[in-house]
């Protein structure tokens, strides 16, 4: 065995450094499934920065996709919301579920994570995708999901019950968020291209396991409209929360507008 040199005495500075209010100035927590492979990456590379910082927990999920499963996840919202930054303040939670915000509702979720985060703004994929369509002032729209079609019947409900005109409503009939995960951004490019109808204003591209705020660029410019995905609204809602609302361009024509709720 080797022998251990002799430890340094170990100085106690008294004089305290100086500390900020905050590590940053903005915080942004994030309530993922177990399973999502999407949701953080998007929401470091367009939510993140030296100003604004993300936190996440995960909740327990398992596939498939249907209602029942998304339903189960409900139970689990307070308990995962109240792990991020224990006992301190967030600007912003989002729930990062499509599906699951429309089997459970927004106001059940937002009431699940407040219990935990009394105050917080509560954003839903769904709310966000509302409020970024509202944004163009459109009521006319396509949907696309990658569930099946027992799951994006909560879907479509949603959305015409907020009184959206649901020209066409195409799903891939994915039953695993991994593989939804795994689908190209160009191959979403196509689809936005095959899917939307003539007389849609916009686009809606459900489901926080896709790829989708990757391809908007793309698909904006095949389709000739605007186009709305569940991350891409749900992140520039959230930075809107946080008082930012620099135009970024880069991520579709939605990070050029304004929040309207």
């Amino acid at each position: 065995m080797r022998s251990m040199k002799a430890l340094p005495d170990i100085r106690l500075e008294t004089a305290r450094p100086t500390l900020d209010a905050r590590p940053l100035e903005k915080r942004v927590g994030l309530v993922a499934l177990a399973t999502d492979h999407t949701s953080e990456v998007d929401f470091r590379r367009m939510v993140a920065s030296e100003r604004i910082g993300v936190y996440v927990a995960r909740i327990p999920y398992a596939n498939p996709t249907t209602p029942e499963n998304l339903r189960k996840m409900q139970p689990s919202l307070s308990a995962g919301a109240a792990l991020i930054l224990p006992d301190e303040t967030l600007d912003a939670v989002c729930y990062s579920c499509t599906s699951a915000s429309v089997v459970i509702g927004d106001a059940e979720i937002e009431q699940a994570i407040q219990a935990a985060k009394p105050g917080v703004s509560v954003v839903t994929p769904p709310m966000a995708g509302m409020r970024g369509l509202n944004a163009f002032g459109v009521k006319r729209i396509s949907i696309l999901t990658p569930y099946t079609v027992e799951t994006s019947r909560p879907m479509a409900a949603y959305f015409a019950t907020h009184g959206f005109d649901i020209q066409s409503f195409s799903c891939l009939g994915f039953e695993d968020d991994r593989e939804m995960a795994r689908i190209t951004p160009a191959s979403l490019v196509e689809l936005a291209r095959k899917v939307t109808h003539p007389q849609a204003d916009a686009l809606f591209v459900s489901c926080t396991a896709l790829r989708a705020a990757l391809a908007v660029p793309g698909m904006e410019e095949a389709i000739g409209r605007p186009v709305v995905t569940s991350n891409q609204a749900s992140a520039w809602n959230c930075l809107r929360l946080c008082g930012d609302d620099t135009p970024r361009p880069e991520f579709g024509r939605l990070w050029t507008k304004p929040l309207a709720q």
